[in-house]
C-alpha cells in the first residue's frame, strides 16, 4: 500500500520561532570562537548526538540527557574556522531511523509539506537547512541518515568516506560505519565544510588520513543503474528517476545496468544480522539501566543486539566481506553509481502506523554504502508534479568524495531548482577547493525551441553568457508545440506526447556551466528545464511547459517549429 499525499504545499517554511520540533537547543546568541577563517560568515547547527560544550546531548532521549564537557572535534574545527553555531537539532532517537518521527520531542515535518516525514535520523539538521535558518548543518550517517533527509527536502547531503571526518565527541550508532555528514543548499558550501573537517584525529579509533581523488570524472563517464528498481507504487518517483538518468546522459554519462543483489544483501545485514549488536554496544550501559525510557521501535532495535554471540558477529562480518568481494569488479565497469536517494514520500500518520516497514523502505538505496566503505552525495534532482522533492545519490569508491561533488554540482546546476524550500534561485556554481580543473570548461547542452532561437528576441540571453550554437535539429516525433497566450515576448510551450506528436525544430546550445544559474533564474513560469529527446535518440536539457498553461493555447505542431509559426504569422499581417 502506498502512503503519500497530493498535491503538496510548496511555499517556503516560516522563519524559526525556536519552537519547531526541529530545534532542540537553539542558542539565544550564536556561538563563535573566531571571527575570521575559511567559514567566516556561515552559520550552522548540529544534530543532538554531537557534543557542544555546555549544552546537553540528548540523542532525543530525555533520560540520556547530559551536559557535554567538550566540543566534538568537528564542532571545534568549524568554530575555529569562523562559522557560528546557532544550536542543536532534533533527530530519531539514538540515530535509529530514517524518517524523523522517532523522537519524544515530536516528529520533524517535511519542509515542503508538514504532513509528510522529513527523513531521518538527521531530521532537524535537514529541516533548518532546507528552510534557510542556517547555511549548513551537521548530521550523522550510518544507514542513510545524512542522505534520506536531504533527498526528501531538496538539499545537498554529503556522506563522506568513512574516517575522513572525526567522530570524536559523537555518540555512536554503529561506530565502525558511522560518518559525520554535511547538509547544505549547494554542493560548494558542503565541500567548503568538508575541507575544514577532513583531518586525521587520533582520538577517533576509526579516523584515517585519507587522500582524496582530485581529478574530475572523465567527460564521458559510465554510471551504474540497479537492475532492480523499487518505488513502492510511487510512479511519480519512478518518472523522476527516469528524468534523472536522462540528465546524467546529457552531462556525458552512459548508463549501465548493474546487479543490485550483492548490494541489497549487504544492506540487509545492517539490521537483520549480528551487526545490529554494535548499535546495542554503543549505549549498552545506559540501555540496560533505562530500557523502559527508550521509545519504540528504537527499544526493540537496540534490544535485539543483546541476543547475538561473539561468534554470530564474526559470522556476520564474514558475510559482509563476501558481499564486498562480489562487487569488486563493479568499479571496473562503472565510474559512479546512480540511485534514488529515497524511493517515495510517506505521511507522518502512515509512518507512525507502520514504523518498521515504511522506515525500511526509505533505506532501499542507502544501507549498503557505509558497510562497503563508499562515498556518497545526495543532490536535488527535481520537483515532481505534486510539488514534492526528488533527490538522487551519486555513489563512488572510498576517496571519491570530490569527484562526486564535481559531478553533483554540475547535475544540481542543470536542475534549475530553487534552494531548499526557500524559493531562492540556485546561485552560480563556485570552484570546488581541492579539485583540479578539467581541461575543458564544464558546459550544459541546452535545446531551445522558441524565443531563444537564433535571431529571436531572447537569444541575447544566451550569447551574452558566452553560449555557442552547436546544431540545429529536431525533437523526436513525440512532441506537440503550442503558442502560449499572453506572453511577452511571445513564447511557445512544448509538451511530450508519445505517439501523438511530430518532430519540432530546436537549436542545441553549449552554455558555460557557471552561467547556467543566472540564465535559468530569468526563465519565467510556466516554462522550466526538463529533458528532451532528439530525433536521433539523444537526450539533452531543454525547455518544457507546465501542462496547466496549455489550456487555451493554440496547437501549432503542424508548423514544425516556432520560427515557421512566427514567419507565417508575420506574413499574414
Amino acid at each position: 500500500m502506498v502512503h503519500h499525499l497530493t498535491p503538496q504545499q510548496t511555499n517556503p517554511a516560516p522563519a524559526s520561532t525556536g519552537a519547531e520540533p526541529a530545534w532542540l537547543h537553539p542558542l539565544a546568541k550564536p556561538l563563535q570562537t573566531h571571527t575570521g577563517g575559511a567559514l567566516a560568515g556561515l552559520s550552522f547547527a548540529v544534530k543532538d548526538n554531537i557534543d557542544v560544550a555546555g549544552l546537553p546531548t540528548t540523542a532525543a532521549c530525555p533520560a540520556f540527557s547530559h551536559p557535554a564537557a567538550h566540543h566534538a572535534t568537528a564542532v571545534q574545527r568549524l568554530l575555529a574556522a569562523g562559522a557560528s553555531l546557532h544550536g542543536k537539532t532534533n533527530m530519531d532517537q539514538f540515530a535509529c531511523g530514517l524518517n524523523g518521527t522517532r523522537s519524544p520531542y515530536g516528529p520533524v515535518p517535511n519542509a515542503f509539506d508538514p504532513r509528510l516525514v522529513s527523513g531521518g535520523s538527521s531530521s532537524g539538521s535537514a529541516w533548518v537547512v532546507a528552510t534557510g535558518q542556517v547555511d549548513f548543518a551537521l548530521g550523522t550517517d550510518t544507514a542513510g541518515s545524512g542522505r534520506v533527509p536531504a533527498g526528501l527536502n531538496n538539499i545537498v547531503g554529503l556522506k563522506p568516506s568513512k574516517g575522513l571526518i572525526s567522530t570524536h565527541g559523537v555518540l555512536p550508532a554503529a561506530q565502525s560505519v558511522d560518518c559525520v555528514s554535511i547538509f547544505a543548499r549547494t554542493v560548494d558550501v558542503a565541500v567548503q565544510v568538508l575541507h575544514t573537517l577532513a583531518a586525521h584525529d587520533p582520538a577517533d579509533p576509526y579516523s584515517r588520513a585519507l587522500p582524496l581523488l582530485d581529478q574530475p570524472l572523465p567527460a564521458a563517464f559510465v554510471f551504474g543503474v540497479p537492475d532492480r528498481l523499487e518505488f513502492f507504487g510511487d510512479e511519480l518517483a519512478r518518472a523522476a528517476f527516469d528524468e534523472a538518468q536522462a540528465r546524467l546522459r546529457s552531462l556525458g554519462g552512459t548508463p549501465r545496468t548493474i546487479d543490485y543483489a550483492p548490494l541489497a544483501e549487504a544492506a540487509a545485514l545492517l539490521y537483520e544480522s549480528a551487526l545490529v549488536a554494535e548499535r546495542y554496544a554503543a549505549v549498552r550501559d545506559f540501555f540496560d539501566a533505562h530500557e523502559a525510557e527508550v521509545i519504540e521501535p528504537v527499544r526493540s532495535i537496540l534490544g535485539a543486539g543483546r541476543r547475538y554471540s561473539a561468534a554470530d558477529l564474526v559470522q556476520a562480518q564474514l558475510r559482509l566481506k563476501a558481499c564486498a568481494q562480489r562487487v569488486v569488479d563493479l568499479w571496473r565497469q562503472i565510474d559512479v553509481l546512480l540511485v534514488p536517494t529515497a524511493p517515495t514520500h510517506y505521511s507522518i500518520e502512515a509512518m507512525l502506523a507502520d514504523p518498521v516497514t515504511l522506515n525500511r523502505n526509505l533505506g532501499q538505496y542507502t544501507n549498503f554504502v557505509n558497510l562497503l566503505d563508499y562515498a556518497a552525495l545526495s543532490v536535488p534532482s527535481s520537483l515532481r508534479p505534486d510539488g514534492l522533492p526528488f533527490g538522487i545519490t551519486l555513489i563512488g569508491p572510498c576517496g571519491s568524495d570530490l569527484q562526486l561533488a564535481e559531478l553533483g554540482q554540475r547535475y544540481h546546476q542543470a536542475s534549475g531548482l530553487p534552494l531548499g524550500a526557500t524559493g531562492q534561485a540556485l546561485p552560480a556554481p563556485q570552484p570546488l577547493p581541492g579539485l583540479r580543473s578539467s581541461t575543458a570548461p564544464a558546459c550544459l547542452k541546452l535545446a531551445v525551441v522558441g524565443a531563444h532561437l537564433s535571431g529571436m528576441p531572447l537569444n541575447h540571453q544566451l550569447t551574452e553568457r558566452g553560449a555557442t550554437l552547436l546544431e540545429a535539429t529536431t525533437t523526436s516525433a513525440h512532441y506537440r508545440l503550442y503558442a502560449l497566450p499572453g506572453t511577452t515576448p511571445p513564447k511557445p510551450g512544448l509538451q511530450r506526447r508519445p505517439g501523438q506528436g511530430a518532430p519540432i525544430a530546436v537549436e542545441v546550445w553549449r552554455v558555460p556551466m557557471d552561467q547556467v544559474g543566472s540564465f535559468l533564474a530569468g526563465v519565467p513560469a510556466p516554462l522550466g528545464l526538463g529533458s528532451l529527446e532528439l530525433i536521433d535518440g539523444r537526450w539533452v536539457h531543454g525547455f518544457i511547459c507546465e501542462g496547466h498553461a496549455l489550456e487555451g493555447a493554440t496547437d501549432i505542431t503542424a508548423r514544425g517549429g516556432w520560427r515557421a509559426y512566427v514567419a507565417d504569422s508575420n506574413a499574414g499581417r
